[in-house]
């Protein structure tokens, strides 16, 4: 089966516009800190990992 690029273009388009309306300013702020914060824990917690694997293998 192929996928036309006309409806596949149309299509996502489409579902862009829709969602961009319901989109507020405070929603995207709260997304950047969350990612943010998810990324600071995520590289804390794995530089934490490595210091206790290097630990444990002396």
């Amino acid at each position: 089966m192929t996928a036309n690029n006309h409806t596949l273009t149309g299509t996502l388009g489409g579902t862009f516009l829709s969602i961009v309306p319901n989109i507020h300013s405070e929603d995207i702020a709260k997304t950047v800190i969350l990612a943010t914060v998810g990324a600071i824990v995520s590289f804390t917690i794995s530089l934490l990992l490595k210091s206790l694997q290097k630990k444990r293998k002396k």
